[in-house]
């Protein structure tokens, strides 16, 4: 039998998600594509072959012809969205954040052990980015010895918004750093600082963290959202015997003119495509057996993403070090 998926949210990641499901998910049906804007919608289900199309979430949420849902509708509906679908005991999958908020994160957290079974899958696709999966191979491994640190770098070409701050970096832009670092190293972070330099110009400048680990790691993470050149995301993790980076991924060179050239990608989805296929796959089968995926991000990690993001604000604000302070993790999510 198909699996009937309902995708809330027809903008960029919207669409991405309905084509994968169209295109790339066997045995998944796209079966309707929700948007306030319902004009927008109909362009997404006729763009991927959806079979209806709504504009009310929780009235697709609740149809007896879906089966489980897809969000990628804006940041603040992550939290409402997964309290409607676990209660009508749906499976999600959910783009980060689950919220900005680690009180509303704890609410859906609540929810889900009182419902006694995980509906909530979180769309940190890095997990599934075989940089990331070699990466932690190797740490696993012992090729590396023991982590020491891990070097992070996320570059955009410029902001998605012009009043954008260093704030909005923290909690739109590093959530996904933030996760993958914890889910390489296997480890929680205890303190963050947070700095910026001068630009010349209003642009909002660079970010930089500082992150100790409970295990006594250093890592720090670069978001630059007006790097310029192109979308450019770097990790190494450096261990007692050796280090392992991330490659950037290039399918050509060009040789002219006394000189070598790669080009960048503009943004995220070219470079995680295949990143982001795994996932939802992922997420499909977790639809069919009710197993959580192993890679996955859960409730819980979206909690800790939302703490690390509360702490580095607090740490650029103040320009001091913050401890990173979450509750006991539930015996539910271990």
């Amino acid at each position: 039998m198909t699996v009937r998926i309902a995708v809330i949210g027809a903008g960029l990641m919207g669409a991405d998600h309905a084509k994968i499901v169209a295109e790339e998910m066997q045995g998944a049906t796209l079966q309707l594509v929700c948007d306030m804007d319902e004009a927008r919608a109909r362009d997404v289900a006729n763009l991927y072959g959806a079979v209806d199309v709504v504009s009310d979430p929780q009235a697709a949420i609740n149809r007896d012809d879906v089966d489980a849902v897809i969000v990628a509708s804006p940041d603040f509906t992550h939290a409402p969205l997964s309290l409607a679908c676990i209660a009508a005991r749906k499976k999600i999958l959910c783009e980060k954040p689950l919220s900005q908020s680690s009180d509303e994160c704890l609410k859906v957290i609540k929810a889900e052990i009182a419902a006694g079974a995980k509906f909530v899958q979180i769309g940190f696709m890095r997990r599934y980015d075989q940089s990331y999966v070699e990466m932690q191979r190797a740490l696993k491994s012992g090729a590396t010895g023991r982590a020491l640190m891990m070097h992070n770098f996320h570059r955009n070409v410029e902001t998605p918004a012009s009043d954008f701050t260093g704030a909005m970096a923290i909690t739109n832009s590093a959530p996904h750093e933030f996760d993958v670092v914890r889910h390489v190293l296997g480890t929680e972070f205890v303190s963050i600082s947070a700095f910026q330099p001068r630009r010349s110009d209003a642009l909002v400048a660079p970010v930089v963290m500082v992150l100790e680990t409970a295990d006594g790691q250093l890592v720090n993470i670069e978001i630059n959202n007006n790097a310029a050149y192109g979308y450019d995301v770097r990790a190494e993790l450096v261990g007692e015997k050796a280090a392992i980076s991330m490659n950037q991924v290039a399918f050509t060179r060009l040789d002219q003119a006394l000189g070598q050239h790669t080009g960048y990608d503009a943004d995220w989805r070219g470079r995680y495509f295949d990143a982001y296929r795994r996932q939802n796959r992922a997420f499909l089968r977790f639809v069919e057996s009710g197993n959580f995926p192993e890679l996955a991000s859960s409730c819980w990690d979206g909690y800790c993403a939302a703490i690390a993001a509360e702490a580095g604000v607090k740490a650029l604000i103040t320009g001091r070090k913050v401890a990173v302070e979450m509750i006991n993790k539930p015996e539910f999510y271990a």
